[in-house]
C-alpha cells in the first residue's frame, strides 16, 4: 500500500510524495539528493564555526585544503605520466617521428583550449596566485584548476619543456579559493586561502613541505605571522602526507654520496655560482624579450605558437637530445650519478634554456621550476667535472655539484635565495653541504641581481599589466625606525614629584613649550608651560605636579621600532616619548607628527 504525505522541496513548494511500504525503498530524485548533500555540508560547516572561532577554523580548513590539493596533485602527476607513455612511449628514442609529432599536435590542442575554454591557464601560476591575494580578494575560478590540470598534463606529457610544480601550485590555490568561498570566510581569510592552497600544491609536487612553505612566504605572501605560518605549514604537511601515502615516500632523486671536506673547495662552488648567475640572467632575458613580442602578434598566430614551439622542441629531441623534453627529472638523476660527460651536460643546459623559453613564451601552460632545476643540475655537473679535470685535488663528487647547481638556478633565476638553500637540503637530506650551497647561491643571486634588476616573476607581472608588490624590492627597501625621526631629549624633564613652583622656575628659564613628565612609579606624561603658570597663579605652587595631573599616561615607543608604529599616536598626542628598553624611566627622545612626516618626505627624496 501507498501513503501520501506532504514534503517541502528545495524551492519551498509543497508536494505530495508517495511513501511506499517498508518492503520497498523510497525513491528520491537527483535534485533532492543534491539538495540534501548541500544541506548536510552547510550544517557541518555551521557546526564547526560554532565550535571554533575563525582563526582555529581557518587552521582546520588548511588541513582539508592540503588533503584535497594532495589528491589533485597525485592525479595530475599520474595524468602526466600516462600521457607521456601514450604519446612518447615508455623510453623515448631520438630519431623517432613521435619526438616532433607529439609536442606539435599537443601544442595545437592546448592552444585551442587556452584561447576558447581556459584563458586563465596561460603560463605560470605564481603570478595568478599573487594577483588573487592582492587584487581579487582571494578569488581564483575553479575552472582555472580544471584547465591547468588538462592543458598542463597534455603539454608536459607530450614533451613541452615545462614543469608540473607551478601548475600544481595554481591547482592547489584554485581549490582552496573555491573551498573558501563555499564556507563564506571573511575577506581577510579568503585572501589567504589562495597562498595556503599554493603551498599545499607545491609541497605535493616537490614532496618537500619546507621548501613549499618558504617559497610561498618568500615570494607570494611576503610576510610572517603565527596564523599565516601555521596555516601554510598545516596545508603543506597534509598534502605531502597524502602524496607519500599514495605514491610512496621516495624522493625525487636517488641521492649519491655527497661530501664537503676541504674549505678550498668553496672556490669551485663560487665559480659554479658565478656561472649559474650568468645562465640565470640569459634565461630570464630570453623570456623577457620574446614573450611580449609573441603576445603582440595577431591573435590568429596564437593558435599556432604552442604548436611551433612543440615542433622545435621535438626536433631537438629528434636530433639526439630527448633529455630536454618534459620535466626531465630522470635525466637529472642520471647526471647526479655521473652518466654524462661535461660537454654533454653543458649542451643539455643550453638546450634546456632554449626549449623552455620556446614553450613558455608561446603561452603553453606549465611551470619553470623543473626547467630551472634541470639547467642548474646540468651546469653543476659540467662545472664539477671540468674542475675535477683541471684541479683533481679541488673538486668534489659530481652528485654534490649537481645538487648545488639546482639551488644555484633557483637563487639566480627565480630569485628566492632562502627557498633555494632549503630546497637542496630537503631534497638531499644532507646538511653537510649547506656551506657550499650558501656560497654558490649567494654568488648566483648577487650576479643575477646585478645584471637583471627585475626578478622574473615581477617582469611577467608587468608585462601582463598587473600592479603587484615586488617582494624583492620590499625586502631590500630600508626600514625606517623610530630613532630615524626621533627628536633629541629636551633639556628640561620634569618629574611627577616636582612641586609646581619649582617647575615654574625651571620653565621660565627654558624655551620649551611642552615638558615631558616622568610619572611614578613608571610611565610618562606631558605638561605645558601655560598650565604650569596657571596652576601657580591658582595658588597651587606647593602641590606636586603628579597630584594635579590626570592619571592617563602617554603611550611610549622604543627607538628600534618601525616608524609606522608612531603613526598610531602622533595625531592624537603632540609628542610621544621614546624610552630605553632597559630603563623605562630613561628618555631617549621625542616623536612628533612633524618629525615623522619630515622623515618620510626625506626618505622619498633619497629614493
Amino acid at each position: 500500500m501507498k501513503e501520501e504525505r506532504s514534503q517541502t522541496t528545495s524551492t519551498g513548494v509543497e508536494r505530495e510524495v508517495p511513501v511506499r511500504s517498508h518492503s520497498a525503498p523510497t525513491r528520491v530524485s537527483s535534485a533532492d539528493g543534491k539538495s540534501a548533500v548541500r544541506g548536510a555540508f552547510r550544517r557541518t560547516i555551521a557546526l564547526f564555526e560554532e565550535v571554533f572561532d575563525e582563526e582555529r577554523f581557518f587552521l582546520l580548513l588548511s588541513v582539508f585544503i592540503g588533503i584535497f590539493s594532495g589528491l589533485a596533485v597525485v592525479c595530475f602527476r599520474l595524468a602526466i605520466d600516462w600521457t607521456h607513455l601514450a604519446v612518447l612511449g615508455p623510453l623515448p628514442q631520438a630519431h623517432s617521428w613521435r619526438m616532433f609529432v607529439a609536442p606539435t599536435v599537443a601544442g595545437l590542442i592546448v592552444a585551442a583550449l587556452v584561447l576558447h575554454v581556459f584563458p586563465a591557464t596561460r603560463g605560470s601560476g605564481v603570478n595568478q596566485t599573487k594577483a588573487a591575494l592582492y587584487i581579487f580578494n582571494g578569488y581564483i575560478p575553479f575552472r582555472t584548476a580544471v584547465g591547468k590540470f588538462i592543458c598542463s598534463a597534455l603539454a608536459i606529457g607530450a614533451g613541452h619543456s615545462l614543469g608540473p610544480e607551478d601548475p600544481s601550485l595554481q591547482i592547489g590555490a584554485s581549490l582552496a579559493s573555491a573551498l573558501g568561498r563555499r564556507v563564506q570566510l571573511s575577506r581577510e581569510k579568503l585572501r589567504l586561502m589562495a597562498p595556503v592552497g599554493a603551498a599545499a600544491g607545491l609541497a605535493a609536487a616537490f614532496n618537500a613541505p619546507i621548501s613549499a612553505v618558504l617559497f610561498v612566504i618568500e615570494e607570494v605572501i611576503g610576510r610572517w605571522s603565527a596564523g599565516i605560518l601555521g596555516s601554510v605549514v598545516l596545508s603543506a604537511v597534509s598534502s605531502v602526507v597524502i602524496v607519500r601515502g599514495l605514491l610512496g615516500s621516495e624522493p625525487l632523486f636517488r641521492i649519491p654520496v655527497t661530501t664537503f671536506k676541504r674549505p678550498a673547495e668553496l672556490i669551485a662552488y663560487a665559480i659554479l655560482g658565478i656561472v649559474g648567475g650568468i645562465a640565470a640572467v640569459i634565461f630570464a632575458k630570453g623570456i623577457g624579450y620574446l614573450r611580449p613580442k609573441l603576445k603582440a602578434l595577431p591573435r590568429w598566430t596564437q593558435y599556432f605558437q604552442p604548436g611551433i614551439a612543440g615542433l622545435l622542441i621535438g626536433l631537438i629531441g629528434y636530433l639526439g637530445f630527448p633529455q630536454v623534453m618534459s620535466a626531465g627529472y630522470n635525466f637529472m638523476d642520471q647526471a647526479m650519478h655521473g652518466q654524462y660527460t661535461w660537454q654533454i651536460l653543458a649542451i643539455l643546459a643550453a638546450l634546456k634554456i632554449l626549449a623552455t623559453t620556446l614553450s613558455f613564451v608561446s603561452g603553453t601552460p606549465g611551470g619553470m621550476f623543473a626547467p630551472a632545476l634541470f639547467v642548474g643540475a646540468m651546469l653543476g655537473g659540467a662545472v664539477g667535472d671540468l674542475e675535477r679535470i683541471l684541479f683533481p685535488t679541488l673538486a668534489s663528487s659530481t652528485g654534490t655539484y649537481v645538487l648545488v647547481g639546482m639551488g644555484v638556478l633557483f637563487a639566480g633565476f627565480l630569485r628566492v635565495p632562502l627557498t633555494s638553500v632549503f630546497m637542496v637540503l630537503e631534497v638531499s637530506g644532507n646538511y653537510e653541504i649547506i656551506v657550499p650551497v650558501i656560497v654558490a647561491n649567494t654568488f648566483a643571486y648577487v650576479i643575477s641581481r646585478s645584471l637583471e634588476p627585475i626578478p622574473i616573476f615581477d617582469l611577467l607581472t608587468r608585462q601582463d599589466g598587473l600592479v603587484l608588490p615586488s617582494l624583492e624590492e620590499v625586502r631590500d627597501k630600508p626600514v625606517l625606525l623610530v630613532e630615524d625621526a626621533m627628536l633629541p631629549a629636551p633639556a628640561v624633564i620634569l618629574s611627577a614629584s616636582d612641586f609646581v613652583d619649582a617647575a615654574a622656575r625651571r620653565a621660565a628659564n627654558s624655551t620649551q613649550i611642552i615638558f615631558p613628565v616622568r610619572m611614578q612609579p613608571t610611565g610618562w606624561s606631558t605638561i605645558s608651560s601655560d598650565l604650569i603658570q596657571r596652576l601657580l597663579n591658582e595658588g597651587k605652587g606647593e602641590n606636586t605636579i603628579g597630584s594635579l595631573m590626570p592619571t592617563q599616561q602617554l603611550p611610549t615607543l622604543y627607538p628600534d621600532l618601525s616608524l609606522d608604529n608612531a603613526l598610531r599616536y602622533v595625531n592624537q598626542f603632540p609628542i610621544v616619548p621614546v624610552i630605553n628598553r632597559a630603563d623605562p624611566q630613561k628618555l631617549e627622545g621625542l616623536i612628533s607628527r612633524d618629525s615623522v612626516f619630515a622623515r618620510y618626505q626625506a626618505s622619498e627624496g633619497e629614493e
